[in-house]
C-alpha cells in the first residue's frame, strides 16, 4: 500500500537526478511548452517529482493533484504516451475535462518505467498555446527523453539504497564500539577489586600456596586490565577522539622509557633487550603515552622476534627529532602482512602460541604516534624488522 514515507522517498529519488532540471529545460525550449514536470502516477495518486512552471501553476515537488482530473491516469492504464498538438482541433479531447479545468492546448504526457518494466509515472508537458508534438522528429526526442530519465531513476533508487546500507553499516559500528567503551569502563571496577583482593591475599598468606594462586590472580587482573585500556584507546580513537594526550613539557622521558624495557626485560626471561637510550634534549610530549608507543612495539618484538636473538631498543634526539627504535631478527615480514600491520585486531601469524591478544598494540602506536604530530613506520628485510617513531622535537 502507498504511504506518504514512499511518496517522499520517490520525490526526493527524482531530485536527486541531476539531469533532470536540464532534460526539462531543453523540453520547454525545444518545444515551446511552458509547463514541464516528471510525475509519480500510481492507482491512487498524482505527485510532482520536479517541475518547470513558466505559467503559474505554482506547483512545487511533493504537492498532489486528483488523479482523474488528469490525463497520465490514461498513459498509466494504457501504458502508451498521449501527445496532442492542440486540443482544439482535437476530436477525441476537445469535449475532455481536462484541458478546460487546466487550461491548455498543447501537450503530452510519456510514461516511465523501473528497470524492472514497472510503471513509475509520466514525463509531461503543456501550454495554452498549440504547439507540434506530434510529428514523429519531435516524439523520438520525447521518448528518449523519457528513457533517459528512467535509466536514471534506476541509477538514483540503486545508490540511495548503498547509501542507506552503508549508512547502517555506519551507525552499527558506532553502536559497537560504543558498547565496548562503556563495557570497558564499567568492567573498571569490579577488576580492581579482583586485583586488590588478590594483593591482600599476598601479603597476608606469603609463601604459602594461597599466594601463589593470588599471585596468579592478580597477573590475570592485570592483563585484563591492559586488554579493557586497549579496547577504551581504540573505540576512543574509533569515535573520533583520538588517542587522548597529556602534554608536558619534559627532560625525564629517558627515565620513563628505560624503566618500561626493564619491566619488559624481567617479565621475559631468558630474553635479551639491549638499549641505548640517550635523550638530553627539552620534549613536548606526553610521556605516559610514549612509554606505551614503546611497550607495544617491544611486546610485538618479544612475541614474533627470533627468541635467541637479542632485540635492540634505540631513543635519540637527532637532526630536530626524536626517534624511537625498536629492531629485532627473524623471519622478514610479507609486504601484504606489512600493508595490515597498524590496522586494527590484526594478529599476524595467529599460530604462534605468544600472540595471543586483541591485535591493538600496533594499531594503537601508531594512534599515539598520530596524535602527536609524529609518524610510525616499519620495514622488514633478512636483516631484521625495524619499527621507528619519529616526531619533530620544539624549536
Amino acid at each position: 500500500m502507498e504511504t506518504d514515507e514512499l511518496k517522499a522517498n520517490d520525490v526526493a529519488l527524482v531530485q536527486s537526478i541531476a539531469s533532470v532540471p536540464t532534460i526539462m529545460r531543453v523540453i520547454a525550449e525545444s518545444t515551446g511548452l511552458r509547463f514541464v514536470c516528471v510525475a509519480r502516477v500510481t492507482e491512487s495518486s498524482w505527485t510532482t517529482c520536479a517541475v518547470l512552471d513558466g505559467l503559474g501553476y505554482n506547483l512545487a515537488p511533493g504537492d498532489e493533484l486528483v488523479l482523474s482530473s488528469t490525463l497520465c491516469d490514461a498513459v498509466r492504464t494504457r501504458q502508451t504516451a498521449i501527445i496532442i498538438d492542440s486540443v482544439a482541433a482535437s476530436d477525441l479531447y476537445r469535449d475532455h475535462p481536462t484541458p478546460k479545468q487546466y487550461g491548455f492546448d498543447s501537450y503530452f504526457s510519456i510514461p516511465l518505467y523501473w528497470q524492472d518494466g514497472q510503471f513509475f509515472g509520466t514525463l509531461c508537458g503543456l501550454d495554452p498555446e498549440p504547439n507540434t508534438l506530434a510529428s514523429q522528429k519531435v516524439r523520438d526526442s520525447l521518448q528518449l527523453y523519457a528513457e533517459l530519465i528512467s535509466l536514471q531513476l534506476e541509477t538514483g533508487k540503486r545508490m540511495i539504497a548503498t547509501e542507506g546500507a552503508l549508512l547502517a553499516e555506519r551507525e552499527t559500528a558506532e553502536l559497537r564500539e560504543q558498547f565496548i567503551a562503556v563495557l570497558g569502563h564499567d568492567l573498571r571496577t569490579p577488576l580492581a577489586s579482583i586485583v586488590n583482593g588478590a594483593e591482600l591475599i599476598k601479603l597476608m598468606s606469603p609463601g604459602n600456596k594461597a599466594s601463589k594462586v593470588a599471585e596468579r590472580v592478580a597477573r590475570s587482573g592485570h592483563r585484563i586490565g591492559g586488554l579493557v585500556d586497549d579496547l577504551m584507546d581504540f573505540t576512543r580513537g574509533r569515535l573520533g577522539g583520538g588517542i587522548p594526550l597529556a602534554m608536558v613539557s619534559t627532560a625525564a622521558l629517558g627515565t620513563q622509557l628505560a624503566h618500561a624495557v626493564a619491566e619488559l626485560e624481567s617479565g621475559h626471561p631468558g630474553r635479551r633487550i639491549h638499549s641505548e637510550i640517550d635523550l638530553q634534549c627539552e620534549l613536548v610530549c606526553d610521556p605516559k603515552r610514549l612509554t606505551q608507543l614503546l611497550s607495544n612495539l617491544l611486546v610485538n618484538a618479544l612475541i614474533h622476534g627470533d627468541a635467541s636473538q637479542p632485540i635492540h631498543v634505540t631513543a635519540h634526539c637527532r637532526d630536530g627529532k626524536l626517534l624511537i627504535a625498536v629492531a629485532n631478527r627473524g623471519q622478514p615480514i610479507a609486504p601484504a602482512t606489512l600493508e595490515r600491520l597498524f590496522h586494527p585486531f590484526w594478529r599476524g601469524n595467529q599460530s604462534n602460541p605468544g600472540a595471543a591478544g586483541l591485535g591493538l598494540g600496533l594499531y594503537i602506536a601508531s594512534q599515539i604516534a598520530r596524535s602527536h604530530k609524529g609518524e610510525l613506520s616499519v620495514s622488514s628485510t633478512e636483516a631484521g624488522t625495524v619499527f621507528t617513531f619519529s616526531m619533530a622535537l620544539p624549536s
